[in-house]
């Protein structure tokens, strides 16, 4: 794509219509690229008590969360010469020869009210001492949340860093072909499973926002055949139509308390600008003014700054500005001729966004303290990046032959993996959350 279209580019998240998949979508993890020298691990067979566990094989869902996120390397079940569920009973010379540095045993029993109950412990084999014991009880149909809480535990304990396999994605997708199509939102666990469509239209649905509970997620839909702004409980269903001014409504995103929302409206000039809608009582305070494209804003974690894309300096970039007070903004990102599509890590610290590099649109991420920006992706057209609630991946779209994927990166750029949907295309994610 060349500098002339990105006028185009920059309006597509506000106008354009999204591709994604039929509903509910499933999301099939390749790994594309992994630390050079993964860490080791035992994950064996939780033992199994019926009834209570569902038939879910904890043991797998763990493996496949820590060997997704290309840290780990597990060992292959077949060359275990025993299976222990507590670490009392683990031999630790017979397991430092599979050249393993850690294990996992653990044990599925039933639970009162039909739940489950998962006991876990981790045992570290260069020193034989146990790191980790818990309990996790899962409430039916909650299994697989307990077996990723599990694997969040590990990935803590091993590498320092809480995990987020317990965590939702949500994203757009779109079956069938023009005229005929289908608009799903949809969210699914952090690894594509137990997706659910939570909303469908024949028309455009896009830029879906999570509320920093994770109970509600606002959206765009044109399903009045005009723009307009709605806000959904992602459990029950419930949803209302927050704003629907004459002309574009677009890109909300929730202030940290979750009672605001920042939104892009047209109004009846035609010129976009940056607003701040009161949820409680529909308050509306207009925060730019210039006569520039003004979009996508997000909140800083202090509830009254808010970064934002702005054209006023004759190409895309990221300003600064007060959502409170009418003062000036600030340009926040100089390096490039295309910055867009801010979004704030969950410390504050770094703001992702998508840029122009090497000839393709990528992902990147700028150190606010610094400046110094980093370019994650490789792909010639990936948008919409999000963070993972521990700020340790980003989630974002990107295409392959031709095909909308979401892919994952980590932030210092070692890991990555592709969530591909075979059946369609799948656009604009959003990472959710951690679920108390």
């Amino acid at each position: 794509m060349t500098d002339a279209r990105v006028p185009a580019r920059f309006l597509f998240a506000l106008i354009g219509a999204l591709a994604a998949t039929a509903a509910p979508a499933q999301l099939r993890i390749e790994i594309t690229s992994g630390v050079t020298d993964p860490i080791p691990i035992a994950i064996v067979p939780f033992a199994r008590s019926v009834p209570g566990d569902g038939g879910l094989d904890v043991a797998a869902i763990v493996q496949r969360d820590l060997e997704g996120s290309g840290r780990f390397r597990a060992m292959s079940r077949t060359d275990m010469i025993e299976t222990p569920s507590r670490a009392a009973d683990i031999v630790v010379p017979d397991w430092r020869t599979g050249r393993n540095d850690y294990i996992v045993v653990g044990r599925v029993l039933p639970g009162d009210g039909g739940a489950a109950q998962i006991e876990v412990e981790l045992v570290n084999l260069v020193n034989g001492q146990r790191i980790a014991g818990q309990r996790f009880v899962a409430p039916p149909g909650k299994q697989r949340e307990a077996a990723h809480r599990v694997s969040d535990l590990i990935y803590e304990k091993v590498l320092g860093v809480p995990g987020a396999f317990a965590t939702r994605i949500a994203y757009v997708a779109v079956s069938g072909q023009p005229p005929r199509q289908t608009y799903s939102l949809i969210v699914a666990d952090a690894d594509g499973e137990a997706a659910r469509t939570i909303a469908e239209s024949p028309l455009p649905l896009m830029s879906p926002a999570w509320s920093p509970d994770g109970e509600w997620l606002a959206y765009v839909s044109f399903e009045s055949r005009a723009s307009a702004i709605w806000m959904q409980r992602v459990t029950t269903g419930e949803r209302r139509r927050v704003i629907a001014r004459p002309g574009i409504n677009g890109s909300p995103a929730f202030s940290p308390d979750g009672k605001r929302l920042a939104v892009t409206l047209s109004g009846s000039t035609g010129n976009l600008d940056i607003h701040v809608l009161e949820l409680d009582t529909g308050a509306l305070t207009r925060i730019t003014h210039d006569a520039a494209i003004d979009t996508e804003a997000v909140f800083g974690l202090d509830g009254r700054s808010l970064y934002f894309t702005s054209d006023r300096a004759g190409s895309p970039q990221i300003y600064r500005a007060d959502a409170l007070a009418n003062a000036p903004a600030k340009r926040v990102t100089f390096t490039g001729s295309y910055n867009a599509r801010a979004r704030l890590s969950p410390d504050g610290k770094q703001l992702a966004m998508v840029t122009l590099a090497g000839g393709g649109y990528r992902v990147a991420v700028q150190d606010l303290a610094s400046g110094v920006v980093r370019t994650l992706s490789k792909g010639p057209l990936d948008e919409s990046p999000s963070f993972a609630p521990n700020g340790a991946m980003l989630i974002y779209a990107g295409r392959e032959r031709g095909q909308g994927t979401l892919a994952t990166v980590a932030i210092d750029g070692q890991t990555t993996q592709r969530l591909k949907e075979d059946r369609g295309e799948v656009r604009e994610p959003v990472w959710g959350p951690s679920r108390p």
